[in-house]
């Protein structure tokens, strides 16, 4: 019967009676981030991309082992203590950060659109806007309801385009017998009075809402995504070709992250809810528009190493 080894860096099956001294090369240390470069600290050999540091090989030979090692505590290191000031250190409180709630309202991250993908998100967004919207203005007729979650306003003449439209930007979800939207989460267990809820933004309304293909949603099938770490920040790339910000929306609080990223032609969309391991600065988190990928930078707060990206994958 074959097992797998957990040591770190190994990754191969083994059975036990091929099990030697020298059977194993792997890891002993423990992987950190530091000026985007990934290193071990057993060998201190490194590298910049994650694919290839995993394919570091190992620097020390032993048997193969079966047993998950166990999570590191966190070392503290020693001081250097001058003479006088030793109990004043010793003394010093540990800060303790506190998990945000995951409740917190969701909001949208700033982006930025690479001068290489722009001129191909024009064509898009042209073809979307095309003959048929403007075929569906032209049939616009009173008695026409906004188009903007939560929002119920009927179009009576031009002066209703004046108004000032109350409407939810977010999704909404509905878990555990709860229902809400995630731009406010304001959770209540009644239907009716989830439809009854006032939207959280104000803006204009939305009469016709624009044409566009169906979406081959497929959750997070339809492209592959992956996440890497750093001191500062943890960034995950959707592999979304030629994807369309005016259609996508990536939103966060301190531990939760909604993606929905519309990308190609086809406008086929992924999707994924994420509850993040370590917690983050939502202000200063960004993404970038790329024609190969969606690149989403998240600031930690506080900066400290995650194990998993997801909370539930430790």
């Amino acid at each position: 019967m074959s097992l797998d080894c957990f040591n770190r860096g190994c990754n191969k099956k083994y059975n036990e009676e091929d099990n030697h001294a020298e059977a194993c090369t792997h890891h002993p240390g423990l992987p950190y981030f530091h000026d985007a470069y990934k290193i071990w600290s057993c060998c201190e050999k490194k590298s910049i991309d994650f694919t290839q540091f995993l394919d570091i090989k190992g620097c020390t030979k032993s048997p193969h082992s079966n047993k998950k090692p166990e999570l590191p505590t966190k070392k503290v290191e020693e001081l250097k203590l001058n003479d006088g000031d030793s109990q004043e250190i010793k003394n010093k409180p540990v800060v303790v950060y506190e998990r945000p709630s995951d409740d917190q309202p969701m909001n949208k991250l700033k982006f930025t659109i690479s001068s290489s993908l722009r001129p191909h998100v024009e064509k898009l967004e042209n073809g979307q806007n095309g003959d048929e919207e403007v075929k569906d203005e032209e049939i616009l007729t009173a008695g026409t309801t906004c188009k903007n979650a939560g929002c119920k306003a009927e179009y009576k003449s031009p002066k209703s385009n004046n108004e000032i439209c109350v409407y939810h930007t977010g999704t909404p979800i509905f878990h555990e017998g709860m229902k809400y939207w995630t731009c406010c989460q304001r959770k209540t267990s009644d239907f009716n009075s989830f439809l009854d809820q006032e939207g959280c933004t104000q803006g204009s309304h939305l009469w016709i809402k624009a044409k566009v293909k169906e979406c081959d949603i497929d959750r997070s099938k339809t492209c592959r995504f992956d996440w890497f770490q750093t001191g500062n920040d943890v960034v995950i790339n959707v592999y979304s070709k030629m994807p369309i910000p005016s259609l996508s929306s990536i939103e966060a609080n301190p531990v939760r992250v909604n993606i929905q990223v519309v990308f190609g032609e086809d406008k086929k969309e992924f999707y994924k809810e994420i509850v993040l391991n370590g917690s983050i600065d939502v202000e200063k988190s960004v993404i970038n528009y790329l024609p190969s990928k969606t690149e989403i930078t998240l600031k930690k707060h506080p900066q400290q190493q995650w194990p998993s990206l997801e909370l539930n994958n430790c």
